[in-house]
């Protein structure tokens, strides 16, 4: 009998299906799961958000035993693995990552990785997605991850992780041996300050754009229970988030229980 925690894993991500981190991903999911299936977009498609492919027919490539390619959204790659490649028996966790780069504070309203986890929530699976920090995008720091994610998961099947509630990951810009240990953190608030478009002209004079970010993370380093904080502190940040987005405290000020006429 397997002594590993999961029968069945999902790896999806939405830095494509070459990206480095989700090789990384699966090496440590074999580590945890029987059986690991990969089913991640053809291509990069950072900030998807939660965005699905409903105009278009999708195409699915397959690229060796369990590992498939879909020409579509992180989303649509969740959904097509768990709704038809993997409908016989549905796996009992969803990875999505390894992401280059943090998904902290207001970065998972945009997340293709996080959003993809929690489709995975929605369908009723346990999920949860991992992010990577780096100052330099030619030095990440993917042994980090390769050593934590499955003392991660780990912990959280010992908490009584729950199906119902998506969790957040980010794995600080250190070494392995550098990590201060794990923070169930909640999400922090107002890191992106702004949306730009950067308009540019191409050799024959016509406009195109890049959509770019203005973060800053400074503002809540006095905040000591936040994710942002947590991988200040050099630790790994453990956010449940949820698909209910409802703002209570301003369902009860706005008196909504009310009968409207």
């Amino acid at each position: 009998m397997s002594d590993k925690i999961f029968r069945r894993a999902l790896l999806t991500n939405d830095d494509g299906i070459n990206a480095e981190g989700l090789k990384v991903l699966e090496q440590a999911a074999l580590e945890v799961a029987d059986e690991v299936w990969v089913v991640a977009p053809e291509h990069d498609l950072s900030g998807a958000s939660a965005s699905l492919t409903l105009q278009t027919p999708l195409r699915i490539r397959t690229l060796a035993a369990r590992k498939f390619a879909v020409a579509g959204t992180p989303c649509d790659s969740v959904i097509m693995a768990m709704k038809h490649l993997m409908l016989d028996e549905p796996p009992d966790v969803v990875m999505s990552g390894i992401n280059r780069g943090i998904n902290l504070s207001d970065d998972v309203l945009f997340s293709g990785t996080t959003n993809a986890a929690l489709t995975g929530t929605y369908i009723g699976v346990r999920s949860i997605a991992f992010s990577q920090a780096y100052h330099d995008i030619n030095k990440l720091p993917w042994q980090t991850p390769a050593i934590w994610v499955a003392r991660v998961l780990q912990k959280l099947m010992r908490s009584g992780w729950s199906e119902k509630v998506c969790m957040n990951v980010n794995f600080p810009d250190v070494e392995p041996d550098q990590v201060q240990g794990m923070e169930v953190v909640r999400q922090g608030r107002g890191s992106l300050l702004a949306l730009e478009v950067d308009s540019r002209l191409d050799k024959r004079a016509t406009p195109y754009f890049w959509f770019g970010f203005a973060m800053d993370r400074h503002s809540q380093v006095k905040e000591i229970d936040t994710d942002v904080s947590a991988i200040k502190r050099k630790a790994i940040s453990l956010t449940p988030i949820k698909l209910d987005r409802t703002d209570y405290d301003a369902l009860g000020q706005m008196g909504l229980t009310d009968v409207v006429s």
